[in-house]
């Protein structure tokens, strides 16, 4: 099929929802094809998704293993390795016990109805700027004014306070409040990571108010800042963790973990999909990779925060932001002419995530490319 023939079919048969601008058919490791031929490498990562790269071959072959075997049962039976995966995330986190779900914003409504249940509370407090889904509870907790409100009213009803502002939180966390949702660095917003003393203050006003502390973990998890968790780096212990996009390769899944005492007892929460035979297949062969890899992560960042320093960048592990203003566009677009794929995120950031498999070569040639368009 021609360029011409896809973009007519999307155009006629599949709803605007996106802006797209070429089609990937292949990818290996880092790296990414289009239908032209056209070699990438690969910062967006599926948006922080493809963590142990492109089609890793221990994913692939526990994929296939699986799909021989078993594809789906639902959650009326014992799913194939679903108890064995909550246990390894439960060991990772330091949390209690897991639930699975088929997306981040599945997960972090899984955490809502939690947090209700536990609290006997309907409200929550967020974050401005904050990202937590699309579906309408978890938009409910996202700030972004633009994909709420066409939806308004949404439930729950939840405050917005500035990130970092604890002041503002403390105003706004009352005895009505189930929950606050917050993540350890705010990714759709450019990357912004605030200092580890507000974490320890949230979790004190949590600890004060009888609210929730649930840290969305979807697109900081997995391995992405060089921990398991990225709140592990704050010395702070949460009541929910929300875990999705790098869970499992592209596969789609979440999960939510909780500490001791937080859980569904039956009828109370369910889906017939999550936690699926290949959800699972696919997540326990991803942790393999990610604990090889994980001890590199770290190291891996700072040889872009110190070949990037002249743009000032914001750099966690893996998750690099660079603030470019209104040339955002125009320096993902040459950066895609030179071979390397980057996206804007809010406010002018520009946002890299690549695979957590990325080599030092590969780091060092999207850092000179990126330099040249940033120089442009």
């Amino acid at each position: 099929m021609t360029e011409t023939d896809y973009r007519a079919l999307d155009a006629r048969y599949y709803m605007p929802a996106f802006g797209r601008e070429r089609m990937l058919v292949k990818g290996e490791g880092s790296r990414v094809w289009d239908d032209q031929g056209n070699e990438f490498i690969d910062c967006v990562a599926g948006i922080a998704v493809c963590s142990t790269g492109h089609c890793h071959p221990h994913v692939v072959e526990a994929i296939c293993r699986q799909a021989r075997q078993l594809i789906h049962v639902s959650n009326l039976y014992y799913v194939p390795g679903q108890a064995e995966l909550a246990k390894r995330l439960v060991d990772l986190s330091g949390l209690y016990k897991a639930f699975f779900s088929n997306s981040g914003a599945e997960a972090n409504e899984g955490a809502i109805k939690l947090a209700r249940l536990a609290t006997g509370r309907d409200r929550f407090v967020a974050f401005k700027n904050g990202f937590h889904g699309r579906t309408m509870a978890s938009l409910a907790v996202t700030h972004k004014p633009a994909i709420r409100e066409p939806f308004l009213p949404l439930e729950p009803q939840c405050d917005f306070v500035g990130y970092g502002d604890l002041e503002a939180l403390k105003g706004a966390v009352t005895r009505s409040t189930a929950g606050v949702f917050v993540e350890p660095i705010q990714g759709e917003a450019g990357v912004i990571i605030p200092p580890n003393e507000f974490f320890r203050g949230v979790r004190d006003i949590c600890d004060d108010t009888g609210a929730l502390m649930i840290v969305d973990e979807v697109q900081t998890g997995m391995g992405r800042t060089g921990t398991w968790l990225a709140i592990e780096q704050t010395g702070v212990a949460p009541d929910l963790v929300s875990l999705a996009k790098g869970i499992a390769s592209g596969f789609p899944m979440g999960a939510i973990l909780a500490r001791e005492g937080l859980e569904f007892t039956r009828s109370q929460h369910g889906s017939t999909f999550a936690g699926g035979p290949l959800a699972c297949a696919a997540a326990h062969a991803t942790i393999d990779v990610i604990g090889e890899v994980l001890p590199q992560v770290a190291a891996k960042g700072e040889r872009f925060r110190a070949a990037l320093a002249a743009h000032n960048p914001r750099v966690r592990g893996l998750m690099v932001g660079i603030p470019v203003g209104e040339a955002c566009a125009a320096v993902t677009a040459a950066c895609a002419a030179e071979g390397v794929l980057v996206n804007c995120a809010a406010d002018g950031n520009l946002r890299l995530v690549p695979p957590l498999v990325i080599t030092d070569d590969e780091i060092d040639r999207v850092c000179d490319v990126l330099n040249r368009a940033l120089a442009g």
